[in-house]
């Protein structure tokens, strides 16, 4: 093919397009320019954005203060990635993969930053008892699947998302490759969900916080616009699944923290009490 492309023998970095979102990337780490990073009045801190990734924290939080776990209360602040925030000197402070979500807990006299989606899971389960066993198989079935999820999801997100929502070209070979993955992994999940009722068994667990914000979206047409395209309906044990987290309260509330687009109803950008909810939520009923 006179078209083919030959990689160089040195790779060099010109990447620089219009496309905002492949323009964030760049080949080295750390903070691009000072600004301290806000700090509200409760224990928990979170520096977010309401994307998958985003979600599963907020959702965890939300099933925790559900519960009546007062020492869960947290000020959420919005990360704009489009705009490099998270390339901020604050920001590297806590988190200097400059990822979101980032978490610091200030509620012991010293402060603990946590970052890494599934480490916040992690922590904050331990930390208030809830939602992981503490020990014996169905710990280890929420670790297997939450750990599933963290090495499954890019190849939805960053593979088959980028190539078939945000690439600048589509290309035939890289969204096919990726569609491909995707399905076989709704495929297992599918399996795994006509077994059980929550994803690591019979109880609803941070696997399935961790795993819904990405394949529940997906399969309830809210992710990519692919629902079609991936022929989702297939997977009726996910979907099944998918529509009953759906109705919890909390998971609801959950998923429009950090959000700056979308219905009113679906955009609290910050939160800092139950109030920043209810308020936006009372639109959409």
């Amino acid at each position: 093919m006179s078209n083919e492309y030959i990689p160089a023998n040195v790779w060099v970095d010109d990447s620089n397009s219009d496309n905002k979102w492949a323009n964030i990337n760049r080949p080295v780490s750390g903070a691009t320019h000072q600004k301290k990073r806000p700090v509200g009045q409760h224990p928990l801190q979170l520096y977010s954005l309401g994307t998958p990734n985003g979600q599963k924290v907020t959702i965890l939080l939300e099933e925790l203060l559900a519960l009546g776990i007062q020492e869960a209360e947290y000020d959420a602040y919005l990360i704009n990635i489009g705009e490099g925030e998270q390339f901020s000197s604050g920001f590297v402070e806590v988190n200097p993969n400059s990822k979101i979500p980032a978490l610091v807990d200030k509620s012991a006299d010293d402060e603990v930053n946590v970052f890494e989606s599934a480490s916040i899971l992690v922590y904050l389960a331990e930390k208030f008892g809830q939602f992981l066993a503490k020990e014996g198989a169905a710990r280890t079935q929420t670790f297997n699947w939450l750990f599933w999820a963290q090495g499954s999801a890019p190849f939805l997100g960053g593979g088959f998302g980028h190539f078939y929502a945000y690439a600048d070209e589509k290309q035939q070979y890289p969204i096919n490759r990726f569609a491909m993955e995707v399905k076989r992994q709704l495929d297992v999940l599918d399996k795994q969900l006509a077994k059980n009722r929550y994803v690591a068994g019979g109880e609803y667990s941070i696997a399935d916080m961790a795993i819904w914000p990405w394949y529940g979206n997906l399969v309830l047409g809210n992710l990519y616009d692919a629902a079609e395209f991936l022929q989702v309906e297939t997977y009726r044990h996910v979907v099944r699944w998918a529509k009953m987290l759906a109705q919890r309260e909390a998971l609801q509330r959950g998923r429009i923290i950090n959000c700056s687009w979308g219905e009113e109803w679906e955009q609290v950008p910050e939160r800092h009490s139950a109030a920043d909810i209810d308020q936006v939520i009372k639109l959409g009923r």
